[in-house]
């Protein structure tokens, strides 16, 4: 396909609905900031038409389906309610989610809940050891905001098996937009969350049609490899004109998914936003840019002027935070100094070879 643009976020999302006729799936890659939450709330409101609708989607908004009531009198019985008015639990009731989500995010986490139907409310536990080595179970806990958004995450991904194996409540979905199901991945973590949805989503060629937009670049890649043939692939970028935007085709043309990291790693050192993972990331341009070049090892690519005494540092910095133990749903903030040395050996890195300066807009020299 060639590569187009759209005026507007509606344009754009009547052109994804198009494309979906003729494919069961659309990837789109763009960089935070581009718009992909509200492109996927326009792509859920052309289904809109009275009191009915075609698209479960997830987004930042859904987590807002969840409010927490923190018992402040007693800070005892902490409950996550559930908005009762939304369509996304339309089988709550029914259907027996506990024992749906259960074995799902026992793939991620090691807590555990209870969905309260007719209160329409969650409580979690969570074993501990007490005095002797005992264990107990820690009841009515509050589990932090990682944690709660893995919890979502699979209530997600039962809603959605419910609608691949075609249960009446959720009949009216025709389409499942899924945007940045979670932030801050570290590398491991966005392959398996990446492989488990494809094999969801790809067990069977019937059931709705899909979009998955993400700014997660491994998570793009994995999705890529996984769903191959089935999938329109796009890299979704704002257009040359306010509010408008351009989709590049990368169906039939390799992804340089080594420069959108690169523009990743710059827009995160910009706003310090930074996490231990980061490191990860940017260790593997650095090999990715070691092979093309012809370099022995990718400590080379690490440029320091020669009278300063933290390049050993930097190589070692890197080295040890590319292989920490990263949590899927605790992403570690790094330290204000290991920020600072992040974005020296960055700019550095950017600056000694020759990348196109257009990636990297108002870089300090």
């Amino acid at each position: 396909m060639p590569d187009a643009s759209f005026l507007d976020l509606s344009a754009l999302a009547k052109h994804l609905r198009m494309e979906l006729q003729t494919k069961k799936f659309v990837l789109l890659y763009a960089y935070n900031g581009t718009g992909k939450t509200r492109l996927s709330g326009a792509f859920r409101d052309l289904g809109k038409v009275g009191d009915k609708r075609d698209t479960l989607y997830l987004n930042a908004y859904t987590e807002d389906l969840f409010q927490w009531d923190n018992d402040l009198k007693n800070d005892r019985a902490r409950v996550l309610k559930i908005n009762r008015d939304s369509r996304f639990f339309a089988g709550l009731g029914e259907l027996e989610m506990d024992n749906r989500i259960r074995p799902l995010l026992s793939r991620y986490a090691e807590f555990d809940f209870r969905i309260d139907t007719s209160e329409w409310e969650v409580t979690f536990s969570r074993e501990v050891e007490s005095d002797g080595g005992r264990t107990a179970v820690a009841e009515d806990i509050k589990v932090s905001r990682g944690e709660e958004n893995i919890f979502i995450w699979c209530f997600f991904l039962a809603i959605v098996q419910l609608v691949l194996d075609g249960a009446e409540a959720y009949k009216w979905v025709k389409y499942i937009y899924i945007d940045d199901p979670i932030s801050s991945l570290d590398e491991n973590n966005a392959i398996a969350v990446a492989n488990h949805l494809a094999q969801m989503l790809t067990a069977s060629d019937k059931g709705p049609r899909v979009v998955i937009s993400t700014h997660h670049v491994l998570f793009f890649n994995v999705l890529c490899n996984e769903i191959k043939g089935k999938a329109h692939r796009h890299f979704l970028k704002n257009g040359t004109k306010p509010g408008s935007y351009t989709l590049l085709d990368t169906t039939a043309k390799p992804f340089l998914h080594h420069l959108a990291t690169l523009v990743e790693l710059h827009e995160v050192q910009k706003s310090g936003t930074l996490y231990t993972h980061h490191f990860n990331m940017m260790r593997r341009v650095m090999e990715q840019t070691a092979n093309f070049f012809g370099l022995d090892d990718w400590k080379a690519c690490i440029k320091a002027d020669a009278d300063d005494p933290d390049k050993t540092l930097y190589k070692r910095m890197i080295d040890l935070m590319s292989h920490g133990d990263y949590s899927l749903y605790e992403p570690r903030e790094m330290m204000d100094e290991n920020k600072e040395h992040f974005r020296r050996v960055f700019r550095g890195f950017i600056a000694a070879h020759p990348f196109n300066p257009a990636l990297f807009p108002n870089e300090a020299k």
